[in-house]
Protein backbone atom coordinates (compact mmCIF):
# COMPACT_ATOMS: atom_id res chain seq x y z
CA UNK A 1 0.00 0.00 0.00
CA UNK A 2 0.88 3.76 -0.49
CA UNK A 3 -0.23 6.87 1.58
CA UNK A 4 -3.28 9.21 -0.03
CA UNK A 5 -1.86 10.38 -3.68
CA UNK A 6 -2.74 14.43 -3.71
CA UNK A 7 -1.49 17.00 -4.90
CA UNK A 8 1.06 19.15 -3.13
CA UNK A 9 -0.43 21.82 -1.33
CA UNK A 10 0.53 25.23 -2.42
CA UNK A 11 1.46 27.20 0.56
CA UNK A 12 -0.30 30.51 -1.36
CA UNK A 13 -3.68 30.53 -0.45
CA UNK A 14 -4.88 32.60 2.90
CA UNK A 15 -5.95 29.77 5.57
CA UNK A 16 -9.58 30.40 7.29
CA UNK A 17 -8.01 32.84 10.15
CA UNK A 18 -6.81 35.39 7.67
CA UNK A 19 -10.14 35.12 5.03
CA UNK A 20 -11.55 38.66 4.74
CA UNK A 21 -15.31 38.99 5.11
CA UNK A 22 -18.03 41.69 4.92
CA UNK A 23 -18.11 41.31 8.52
CA UNK A 24 -15.73 42.36 11.59
CA UNK A 25 -14.73 41.12 14.70
CA UNK A 26 -16.59 38.38 16.18
CA UNK A 27 -18.94 39.46 13.75
CA UNK A 28 -16.76 37.75 11.05
CA UNK A 29 -17.22 33.93 13.31
CA UNK A 30 -20.88 34.25 14.86
CA UNK A 31 -21.94 34.69 11.41
CA UNK A 32 -19.77 32.62 9.45
CA UNK A 33 -20.47 29.40 7.09
CA UNK A 34 -16.99 28.12 7.44
CA UNK A 35 -17.41 24.82 9.11
CA UNK A 36 -13.43 25.02 10.74
CA UNK A 37 -14.60 28.30 12.31
CA UNK A 38 -17.88 26.83 13.21
CA UNK A 39 -16.22 23.72 14.82
CA UNK A 40 -14.02 26.63 16.61
CA UNK A 41 -17.38 28.52 17.95
CA UNK A 42 -18.08 25.46 19.17
CA UNK A 43 -14.90 24.52 21.16
CA UNK A 44 -14.30 28.14 22.56
CA UNK A 45 -18.00 27.62 24.08
CA UNK A 46 -17.77 24.23 25.30
CA UNK A 47 -14.52 24.74 26.82
CA UNK A 48 -16.13 28.00 28.68
CA UNK A 49 -18.55 25.92 30.15
CA UNK A 50 -16.63 22.67 31.38
CA UNK A 51 -14.58 25.64 33.97
CA UNK A 52 -18.05 27.27 34.69
CA UNK A 53 -19.23 23.59 35.36
CA UNK A 54 -16.45 22.06 36.92
CA UNK A 55 -16.03 25.62 39.48
CA UNK A 56 -19.15 24.56 40.35
CA UNK A 57 -18.10 20.71 41.36
CA UNK A 58 -15.31 22.08 42.76
CA UNK A 59 -17.66 24.12 45.07
CA UNK A 60 -19.82 21.32 45.58
CA UNK A 61 -17.03 19.16 47.19
CA UNK A 62 -15.99 21.87 49.60
CA UNK A 63 -19.45 21.73 50.96
CA UNK A 64 -18.98 18.29 51.69
CA UNK A 65 -15.38 18.70 53.11
CA UNK A 66 -16.65 19.37 56.63
CA UNK A 67 -20.48 17.80 58.32
CA UNK A 68 -23.18 20.31 58.62
CA UNK A 69 -23.64 22.98 56.37
CA UNK A 70 -20.26 24.58 55.03
CA UNK A 71 -20.56 26.73 52.43
CA UNK A 72 -24.10 26.54 51.20
CA UNK A 73 -27.86 25.37 52.04
CA UNK A 74 -28.85 22.23 51.12
CA UNK A 75 -31.55 24.13 48.47
CA UNK A 76 -28.79 26.07 47.06
CA UNK A 77 -26.20 22.46 47.05
CA UNK A 78 -29.12 20.55 45.08
CA UNK A 79 -29.50 23.78 42.40
CA UNK A 80 -25.76 23.70 42.08
CA UNK A 81 -25.78 19.93 41.52
CA UNK A 82 -28.62 20.32 38.73
CA UNK A 83 -26.95 23.02 36.90
CA UNK A 84 -23.46 21.28 37.28
CA UNK A 85 -25.12 17.79 35.37
CA UNK A 86 -26.79 20.08 32.86
CA UNK A 87 -23.73 21.98 31.51
CA UNK A 88 -21.51 19.15 31.73
CA UNK A 89 -24.17 16.42 30.48
CA UNK A 90 -25.88 19.21 27.36
CA UNK A 91 -23.61 21.58 26.81
CA UNK A 92 -19.98 20.12 26.97
CA UNK A 93 -20.20 15.99 26.63
CA UNK A 94 -22.68 15.27 24.21
CA UNK A 95 -21.90 17.97 21.65
CA UNK A 96 -18.21 18.27 22.79
CA UNK A 97 -16.46 15.70 20.25
CA UNK A 98 -19.11 15.92 17.33
CA UNK A 99 -19.78 19.60 17.02
CA UNK A 100 -15.88 20.49 17.90
CA UNK A 101 -14.04 18.04 16.23
CA UNK A 102 -16.35 16.72 13.68
CA UNK A 103 -17.61 20.28 12.31
CA UNK A 104 -13.59 20.88 11.83
CA UNK A 105 -11.87 18.03 10.44
CA UNK A 106 -15.16 15.96 9.06
CA UNK A 107 -14.73 17.54 5.92
CA UNK A 108 -11.38 17.39 5.78
CA UNK A 109 -10.89 14.15 6.26
CA UNK A 110 -13.44 13.24 3.44
CA UNK A 111 -12.29 15.54 0.87
CA UNK A 112 -14.66 17.54 1.12
CA UNK A 113 -14.79 21.52 0.59
CA UNK A 114 -17.11 22.02 3.40
CA UNK A 115 -20.32 20.37 5.49
CA UNK A 116 -23.25 19.46 3.06
CA UNK A 117 -25.67 22.21 4.30
CA UNK A 118 -23.21 24.94 5.84
CA UNK A 119 -25.95 27.65 7.11
CA UNK A 120 -27.80 24.71 9.14
CA UNK A 121 -24.44 23.52 10.59
CA UNK A 122 -24.30 27.91 11.38
CA UNK A 123 -27.77 27.74 12.78
CA UNK A 124 -27.24 24.53 15.24
CA UNK A 125 -24.33 26.38 16.70
CA UNK A 126 -26.84 29.61 17.31
CA UNK A 127 -29.63 27.13 18.61
CA UNK A 128 -26.78 25.50 21.07
CA UNK A 129 -25.70 29.39 22.26
CA UNK A 130 -29.68 29.99 22.42
CA UNK A 131 -30.08 27.04 24.63
CA UNK A 132 -26.99 27.57 26.84
CA UNK A 133 -28.81 31.79 27.06
CA UNK A 134 -32.08 29.98 28.35
CA UNK A 135 -30.39 27.74 31.15
CA UNK A 136 -28.38 30.31 32.25
CA UNK A 137 -31.02 32.70 32.55
CA UNK A 138 -32.64 30.23 35.39
CA UNK A 139 -30.05 31.35 37.65
CA UNK A 140 -31.64 35.19 38.16
CA UNK A 141 -35.42 34.69 37.13
CA UNK A 142 -37.71 34.14 40.75
CA UNK A 143 -37.82 30.61 41.41
CA UNK A 144 -34.16 30.79 40.73
CA UNK A 145 -32.49 27.09 39.61
CA UNK A 146 -33.90 24.20 38.66
CA UNK A 147 -33.23 21.53 42.18
CA UNK A 148 -34.39 18.09 40.58
CA UNK A 149 -31.06 17.06 39.23
CA UNK A 150 -30.37 16.67 35.63
CA UNK A 151 -32.65 13.77 34.38
CA UNK A 152 -35.18 16.03 35.94
CA UNK A 153 -37.20 12.98 37.31
CA UNK A 154 -41.08 13.47 37.85
CA UNK A 155 -43.43 13.69 40.22
CA UNK A 156 -40.59 16.09 41.80
CA UNK A 157 -40.03 17.69 38.42
CA UNK A 158 -43.78 18.80 37.99
CA UNK A 159 -44.33 20.06 41.51
CA UNK A 160 -41.17 21.69 42.65
CA UNK A 161 -41.50 25.84 42.46
CA UNK A 162 -38.20 25.66 40.90
CA UNK A 163 -37.33 27.10 37.09
CA UNK A 164 -37.57 23.74 35.54
CA UNK A 165 -40.18 24.27 32.89
CA UNK A 166 -37.23 27.34 31.30
CA UNK A 167 -34.46 24.51 32.31
CA UNK A 168 -36.45 21.84 30.45
CA UNK A 169 -37.35 24.28 27.03
CA UNK A 170 -33.80 24.70 26.90
CA UNK A 171 -32.21 20.92 27.18
CA UNK A 172 -34.81 20.89 24.52
CA UNK A 173 -33.89 23.22 21.96
CA UNK A 174 -30.22 21.72 22.75
CA UNK A 175 -31.55 18.70 21.10
CA UNK A 176 -32.69 20.59 18.10
CA UNK A 177 -29.23 21.53 17.50
CA UNK A 178 -27.60 18.14 17.97
CA UNK A 179 -30.18 16.56 15.38
CA UNK A 180 -29.33 19.48 13.00
CA UNK A 181 -25.86 18.34 13.78
CA UNK A 182 -26.54 14.88 12.85
CA UNK A 183 -28.24 15.21 9.73
CA UNK A 184 -25.57 17.75 8.30
CA UNK A 185 -22.98 15.20 9.12
CA UNK A 186 -24.92 11.87 7.73
CA UNK A 187 -25.69 13.76 4.53
CA UNK A 188 -22.13 15.11 4.04
CA UNK A 189 -20.46 12.02 4.61
CA UNK A 190 -23.01 10.47 2.31
CA UNK A 191 -22.47 13.25 -0.58
CA UNK A 192 -19.48 14.82 -0.51
CA UNK A 193 -16.89 11.95 -0.29
CA UNK A 194 -13.59 13.10 -2.39
CA UNK A 195 -13.31 11.18 -5.66
CA UNK A 196 -11.73 7.07 -4.52
CA UNK A 197 -12.86 7.74 -0.82
CA UNK A 198 -14.99 4.57 -0.42
CA UNK A 199 -16.70 3.53 2.95
CA UNK A 200 -13.60 1.34 3.35
CA UNK A 201 -11.51 4.15 3.38
CA UNK A 202 -13.14 6.71 5.50
CA UNK A 203 -10.94 7.00 8.34
CA UNK A 204 -12.42 5.92 11.64
CA UNK A 205 -12.59 9.05 13.32
CA UNK A 206 -15.93 9.66 10.51
CA UNK A 207 -17.15 5.90 10.96
CA UNK A 208 -17.51 7.04 14.76
CA UNK A 209 -19.13 10.12 13.79
CA UNK A 210 -21.74 8.59 11.62
CA UNK A 211 -22.57 6.26 14.10
CA UNK A 212 -23.45 8.97 16.43
CA UNK A 213 -25.26 11.12 13.78
CA UNK A 214 -27.28 8.17 13.36
CA UNK A 215 -28.42 8.26 17.19
CA UNK A 216 -28.53 11.83 17.60
CA UNK A 217 -31.05 11.54 14.57
CA UNK A 218 -33.38 8.97 16.16
CA UNK A 219 -32.79 9.42 19.75
CA UNK A 220 -33.07 12.49 20.49
CA UNK A 221 -36.49 13.58 19.48
CA UNK A 222 -38.08 11.06 21.95
CA UNK A 223 -36.59 13.09 24.68
CA UNK A 224 -37.88 16.30 22.70
CA UNK A 225 -41.23 14.90 23.04
CA UNK A 226 -40.66 14.18 26.83
CA UNK A 227 -38.72 17.18 27.86
CA UNK A 228 -42.26 19.08 26.28
CA UNK A 229 -44.71 16.90 28.15
CA UNK A 230 -42.98 17.94 31.44
CA UNK A 231 -43.79 21.50 30.30
CA UNK A 232 -47.45 20.53 29.33
CA UNK A 233 -48.07 18.86 32.43
CA UNK A 234 -46.50 21.91 35.02
CA UNK A 235 -48.19 24.50 33.07
CA UNK A 236 -51.37 22.96 31.93
CA UNK A 237 -52.26 20.77 35.17
CA UNK A 238 -52.62 17.28 33.22
CA UNK A 239 -51.85 14.04 34.68
CA UNK A 240 -48.97 12.29 32.27
CA UNK A 241 -46.37 11.47 35.04
CA UNK A 242 -47.77 12.82 38.11
CA UNK A 243 -49.61 9.52 39.83
CA UNK A 244 -51.74 11.94 41.90
CA UNK A 245 -53.46 12.98 38.57
CA UNK A 246 -53.56 9.28 36.91
CA UNK A 247 -50.38 9.40 35.74
CA UNK A 248 -47.56 7.29 35.25
CA UNK A 249 -43.92 8.33 36.52
CA UNK A 250 -42.59 5.10 35.55
CA UNK A 251 -43.42 6.12 31.89
CA UNK A 252 -40.99 9.12 32.01
CA UNK A 253 -38.21 6.97 33.37
CA UNK A 254 -38.64 4.38 29.88
CA UNK A 255 -39.39 7.77 28.01
CA UNK A 256 -36.42 9.38 29.43
CA UNK A 257 -33.78 6.39 29.08
CA UNK A 258 -35.02 5.31 25.98
CA UNK A 259 -33.00 8.64 24.73
CA UNK A 260 -30.24 8.94 27.13
CA UNK A 261 -29.07 5.59 26.85
CA UNK A 262 -28.14 5.96 23.51
CA UNK A 263 -26.95 9.82 24.66
CA UNK A 264 -24.20 7.75 26.56
CA UNK A 265 -22.99 6.70 22.99
CA UNK A 266 -23.61 10.01 21.34
CA UNK A 267 -20.97 11.25 24.01
CA UNK A 268 -18.83 8.15 24.11
CA UNK A 269 -18.32 6.95 20.23
CA UNK A 270 -16.58 10.37 18.63
CA UNK A 271 -14.49 9.91 21.56
CA UNK A 272 -13.84 6.14 20.65
CA UNK A 273 -13.16 8.21 17.09
CA UNK A 274 -10.46 10.33 17.92
CA UNK A 275 -8.61 7.17 19.93
CA UNK A 276 -8.57 5.45 16.44
CA UNK A 277 -6.63 8.36 15.02
CA UNK A 278 -4.15 8.73 17.59
CA UNK A 279 -2.91 5.37 18.57
CA UNK A 280 -2.02 4.39 14.70
CA UNK A 281 -0.07 8.19 14.36
CA UNK A 282 1.68 7.84 17.53
CA UNK A 283 2.37 3.61 16.94
CA UNK A 284 3.62 4.20 13.43
CA UNK A 285 1.53 1.17 12.53
CA UNK A 286 -1.33 0.76 10.50
CA UNK A 287 -4.61 0.06 12.79
CA UNK A 288 -5.13 -3.57 13.35
CA UNK A 289 -8.71 -4.49 12.15
CA UNK A 290 -10.22 -1.41 10.47
CA UNK A 291 -13.52 -3.40 9.70
CA UNK A 292 -14.09 -4.65 12.87
CA UNK A 293 -13.64 -1.12 14.57
CA UNK A 294 -15.41 0.48 12.01
CA UNK A 295 -18.73 -1.74 12.35
CA UNK A 296 -18.69 -2.10 15.75
CA UNK A 297 -19.37 1.33 16.12
CA UNK A 298 -22.53 0.67 14.06
CA UNK A 299 -23.29 -1.90 16.38
CA UNK A 300 -22.83 0.19 19.61
CA UNK A 301 -25.23 2.50 18.14
CA UNK A 302 -27.51 -0.36 17.27
CA UNK A 303 -27.62 -2.66 20.32
CA UNK A 304 -26.80 0.83 22.61
CA UNK A 305 -30.71 1.82 22.10
CA UNK A 306 -31.67 -1.48 23.71
CA UNK A 307 -30.61 -1.67 27.15
CA UNK A 308 -31.85 1.76 28.05
CA UNK A 309 -33.78 -0.58 31.14
CA UNK A 310 -30.94 -1.35 32.97
CA UNK A 311 -31.36 1.94 34.50
CA UNK A 312 -34.65 0.75 36.27
CA UNK A 313 -33.58 -2.10 37.90
CA UNK A 314 -35.24 -1.18 40.82
CA UNK A 315 -38.47 0.17 39.60
CA UNK A 316 -40.42 -2.50 39.89
CA UNK A 317 -39.69 -4.23 36.13
CA UNK A 318 -40.70 -7.80 36.28
CA UNK A 319 -37.97 -10.32 36.65
CA UNK A 320 -38.34 -10.99 32.95
CA UNK A 321 -37.40 -7.28 31.65
CA UNK A 322 -34.76 -7.17 34.14
CA UNK A 323 -32.92 -10.60 33.42
CA UNK A 324 -33.27 -9.05 29.70
CA UNK A 325 -32.13 -6.12 29.94
CA UNK A 326 -29.12 -7.61 31.71
CA UNK A 327 -27.94 -9.62 29.49
CA UNK A 328 -27.94 -6.95 26.40
CA UNK A 329 -26.27 -4.74 28.76
CA UNK A 330 -23.24 -7.25 29.59
CA UNK A 331 -23.67 -8.17 25.50
CA UNK A 332 -23.37 -4.49 24.63
CA UNK A 333 -19.75 -4.94 25.90
CA UNK A 334 -18.28 -7.22 23.37
CA UNK A 335 -18.28 -4.47 20.69
CA UNK A 336 -16.28 -1.81 22.89
CA UNK A 337 -13.86 -4.71 23.80
CA UNK A 338 -13.17 -5.36 20.27
CA UNK A 339 -12.22 -1.66 20.02
CA UNK A 340 -10.06 -2.35 22.88
CA UNK A 341 -8.41 -5.10 22.28
CA UNK A 342 -7.79 -3.88 18.30
CA UNK A 343 -6.30 -0.57 19.63
CA UNK A 344 -3.68 -2.84 21.69
CA UNK A 345 -2.80 -4.91 19.06
CA UNK A 346 -2.16 -1.68 17.53
CA UNK A 347 0.31 -0.83 20.33
CA UNK A 348 1.79 -4.28 19.99
CA UNK A 349 5.29 -4.02 18.42
CA UNK A 350 4.39 -0.31 17.14
CA UNK A 351 7.20 2.60 17.34
CA UNK A 352 4.84 4.23 19.89
CA UNK A 353 5.83 7.55 20.87
CA UNK A 354 4.73 9.15 24.01
CA UNK A 355 3.58 12.63 22.99
CA UNK A 356 1.22 14.15 25.18
CA UNK A 357 -1.74 13.35 22.55
CA UNK A 358 -0.61 9.71 22.88
CA UNK A 359 -0.15 9.84 27.21
CA UNK A 360 -3.74 10.86 27.25
CA UNK A 361 -5.44 8.62 25.25
CA UNK A 362 -3.83 5.99 26.65
CA UNK A 363 -4.94 7.46 29.88
CA UNK A 364 -8.31 7.67 28.09
CA UNK A 365 -8.51 3.83 27.56
CA UNK A 366 -7.48 3.18 31.45
CA UNK A 367 -9.84 5.14 33.02
CA UNK A 368 -12.88 3.90 30.55
CA UNK A 369 -12.09 0.23 31.03
CA UNK A 370 -12.51 1.22 34.93
CA UNK A 371 -15.99 2.84 34.22
CA UNK A 372 -16.79 -0.12 31.81
CA UNK A 373 -16.33 -2.34 34.16
CA UNK A 374 -18.00 -1.00 37.03
CA UNK A 375 -20.76 -0.59 34.26
CA UNK A 376 -21.19 -4.52 33.76
CA UNK A 377 -21.04 -4.60 37.66
CA UNK A 378 -24.36 -2.88 37.91
CA UNK A 379 -25.52 -4.73 34.89
CA UNK A 380 -25.68 -7.83 37.67
CA UNK A 381 -28.96 -7.52 39.24
CA UNK A 382 -27.73 -8.24 42.91
CA UNK A 383 -24.78 -6.12 42.68
CA UNK A 384 -27.32 -3.11 41.12
CA UNK A 385 -29.65 -3.48 44.21
CA UNK A 386 -26.84 -2.76 46.68
CA UNK A 387 -25.22 -0.13 44.98
CA UNK A 388 -28.21 1.54 43.53
CA UNK A 389 -28.30 5.64 44.13
CA UNK A 390 -25.16 5.77 45.90
CA UNK A 391 -21.78 7.21 45.55
CA UNK A 392 -20.79 4.38 43.49
CA UNK A 393 -23.02 5.29 40.51
CA UNK A 394 -21.51 9.05 40.45
CA UNK A 395 -17.78 7.58 40.50
CA UNK A 396 -18.98 5.04 37.74
CA UNK A 397 -20.39 7.75 35.44
CA UNK A 398 -18.04 10.11 36.01
CA UNK A 399 -15.42 7.06 34.78
CA UNK A 400 -16.86 6.73 31.80
CA UNK A 401 -18.24 10.33 30.51
CA UNK A 402 -15.41 12.08 31.98
CA UNK A 403 -12.46 9.33 31.55
CA UNK A 404 -14.09 8.02 28.10
CA UNK A 405 -14.96 11.32 26.98
CA UNK A 406 -13.14 14.30 28.58
CA UNK A 407 -10.33 13.13 29.00
CA UNK A 408 -10.23 11.97 24.83
CA UNK A 409 -11.43 15.40 23.90
CA UNK A 410 -8.41 17.03 25.72
CA UNK A 411 -6.48 14.25 23.71
CA UNK A 412 -7.73 15.20 20.76
CA UNK A 413 -7.48 19.32 21.27
CA UNK A 414 -3.55 18.24 22.14
CA UNK A 415 -3.20 16.41 18.76
CA UNK A 416 -5.66 18.49 16.32
CA UNK A 417 -4.14 21.97 18.21
CA UNK A 418 -1.43 22.48 15.58
CA UNK A 419 -3.70 22.00 12.38
CA UNK A 420 -6.38 24.37 14.30
CA UNK A 421 -4.48 26.82 15.07
CA UNK A 422 -1.16 27.06 13.44
CA UNK A 423 0.47 26.95 16.82
CA UNK A 424 2.82 24.84 18.76
CA UNK A 425 1.97 24.57 22.50
CA UNK A 426 4.65 23.84 25.49
CA UNK A 427 5.16 19.62 25.52
CA UNK A 428 6.87 20.16 29.00
CA UNK A 429 3.53 21.83 29.94
CA UNK A 430 1.04 19.39 28.86
CA UNK A 431 3.23 16.74 30.42
CA UNK A 432 2.96 18.76 33.63
CA UNK A 433 -0.80 18.68 33.73
CA UNK A 434 -0.85 14.94 33.77
CA UNK A 435 -0.07 14.23 36.51
CA UNK A 436 -2.28 16.27 38.52
CA UNK A 437 -5.17 15.01 36.60
CA UNK A 438 -5.15 11.56 36.40
CA UNK A 439 -4.06 11.15 40.33
CA UNK A 440 -6.86 13.98 41.18
CA UNK A 441 -9.38 11.60 39.19
CA UNK A 442 -8.89 8.10 40.62
CA UNK A 443 -8.23 9.80 44.08
CA UNK A 444 -11.82 11.90 43.75
CA UNK A 445 -13.80 9.06 41.41
CA UNK A 446 -12.08 5.95 42.93
CA UNK A 447 -13.18 7.07 46.47
CA UNK A 448 -16.42 8.13 45.08
CA UNK A 449 -17.11 4.56 43.79
CA UNK A 450 -15.79 2.80 47.62
CA UNK A 451 -17.75 5.35 49.25
CA UNK A 452 -20.83 4.07 47.59
CA UNK A 453 -19.91 0.57 48.26
CA UNK A 454 -20.02 1.51 51.55
CA UNK A 455 -23.60 2.98 51.36
CA UNK A 456 -22.67 6.46 51.03
CA UNK A 457 -26.01 7.68 49.00
CA UNK A 458 -25.86 10.33 46.22
CA UNK A 459 -27.45 13.62 46.21
CA UNK A 460 -26.70 14.21 49.93
CA UNK A 461 -25.67 17.70 50.54
CA UNK A 462 -24.38 16.34 53.87
CA UNK A 463 -22.58 12.96 55.33
CA UNK A 464 -22.75 10.40 58.07
CA UNK A 465 -18.97 10.90 60.09
CA UNK A 466 -18.45 7.21 58.88
CA UNK A 467 -17.98 8.43 55.64
CA UNK A 468 -16.24 11.92 56.73
CA UNK A 469 -12.52 10.96 56.00
CA UNK A 470 -13.36 9.54 52.54
CA UNK A 471 -15.42 13.09 51.75
CA UNK A 472 -12.01 14.84 52.61
CA UNK A 473 -9.34 12.67 50.66
CA UNK A 474 -12.38 12.91 47.42
CA UNK A 475 -12.31 16.82 47.81
CA UNK A 476 -8.53 16.77 48.00
CA UNK A 477 -8.39 14.83 44.71
CA UNK A 478 -10.56 17.34 42.72
CA UNK A 479 -8.20 19.96 43.61
CA UNK A 480 -5.69 18.39 42.08
CA UNK A 481 -7.71 17.23 38.86
CA UNK A 482 -8.58 20.92 38.77
CA UNK A 483 -5.16 22.00 38.53
CA UNK A 484 -4.16 20.05 35.87
CA UNK A 485 -7.12 21.05 33.61
CA UNK A 486 -6.57 24.80 34.13
CA UNK A 487 -2.58 24.27 33.84
CA UNK A 488 -3.61 22.31 30.51
CA UNK A 489 -5.74 24.80 28.61
CA UNK A 490 -3.85 27.74 30.46
CA UNK A 491 -1.06 26.15 28.30
CA UNK A 492 -3.36 26.04 25.33
CA UNK A 493 -4.22 29.36 25.88
CA UNK A 494 -0.78 30.99 25.95
CA UNK A 495 0.23 28.93 22.63
CA UNK A 496 -2.48 30.62 20.80
CA UNK A 497 -0.63 34.14 21.23
CA UNK A 498 2.99 33.38 21.89
CA UNK A 499 3.58 29.34 20.32
CA UNK A 500 5.62 28.26 18.01
CA UNK A 501 4.81 28.09 14.15
CA UNK A 502 3.13 24.71 13.64
CA UNK A 503 4.47 22.73 10.29
CA UNK A 504 2.05 20.88 8.52
CA UNK A 505 1.98 17.74 10.16
CA UNK A 506 4.24 17.54 13.41
CA UNK A 507 3.12 14.23 14.42
CA UNK A 508 3.71 12.40 10.96
CA UNK A 509 -0.22 11.59 11.00
CA UNK A 510 -1.34 9.99 7.30
CA UNK A 511 -4.83 11.28 7.42
CA UNK A 512 -6.15 13.75 5.02
CA UNK A 513 -6.22 16.66 7.79
CA UNK A 514 -2.70 16.19 7.68
CA UNK A 515 -1.82 16.78 3.82
CA UNK A 516 -2.91 20.22 3.90
CA UNK A 517 -1.62 22.93 5.57
CA UNK A 518 -1.99 24.22 9.28
CA UNK A 519 -4.44 26.07 9.74
CA UNK A 520 -6.29 24.71 6.39
CA UNK A 521 -7.33 27.22 3.48
CA UNK A 522 -10.76 28.10 3.61
CA UNK A 523 -11.99 25.32 1.12
CA UNK A 524 -9.92 23.04 2.70
CA UNK A 525 -7.42 21.79 -0.27
CA UNK A 526 -5.60 23.84 -3.15
CA UNK A 527 -6.56 20.98 -5.14
CA UNK A 528 -9.87 18.51 -4.96
CA UNK A 529 -7.77 15.21 -3.15
CA UNK A 530 -7.82 11.59 -4.99
CA UNK A 531 -7.68 9.03 -2.77
CA UNK A 532 -6.32 5.59 -4.05
CA UNK A 533 -5.84 3.97 -0.82
CA UNK A 534 -6.82 3.05 2.57
CA UNK A 535 -5.69 5.37 5.06
CA UNK A 536 -3.15 4.92 8.08
CA UNK A 537 -0.43 3.47 6.11
CA UNK A 538 2.99 5.52 7.40
CA UNK A 539 5.97 5.50 4.91
CA UNK A 540 9.43 5.53 5.97
CA UNK A 541 9.81 8.93 5.15
CA UNK A 542 6.71 10.22 7.82
CA UNK A 543 8.92 9.00 10.95
CA UNK A 544 10.72 12.13 10.62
Amino acid sequence: MASHAITEVQHVEENYLEVKSRWRGIFAWIFSTDHKRIGILYLVSSLTFFVVAATIGIFMRLEQLTMGETLMSPDVYNRLFTLHGVIMIFLLIIPGIPATFGNFFLPIQIGAKDVAFPRLNLLSWWLYIIGAILAITTLFLPGSLPDTGWTFYVPYAVRTGSNVALAVFAAFILGFSSILTGLNFLTTIHRLRAPGMTWHRLPLFVWALYATAWIQILATPMVGITLLLIIFERVLNIGIFDPTQGGDPILFQHLFWIYSHPAVYIMVLPGFGVVSEIIPTFSRRTIFGYKLIAYSSLSIALFGSLVWGHHMFVSGESDTANIIFSFLTFFIAVPTAIKVFNWTATLYKGSIALEPPMLYVLSSIFLFAIGGFTGLMQATLPIDVHVHDTYFVVGHFHYTMFGGTIWVMLAGLLYWFPKMTGRMYNKKVAYLAWPFMFIGFNVLYGTMMYMGWKGMPRRYYDHLPEFHTDHVIATVGSWLLYIGILILLGNLVYALYRGAKAPDNPWGGATLEWKTTSPPPLENFTQEPVIKHEPYYFREEDNG
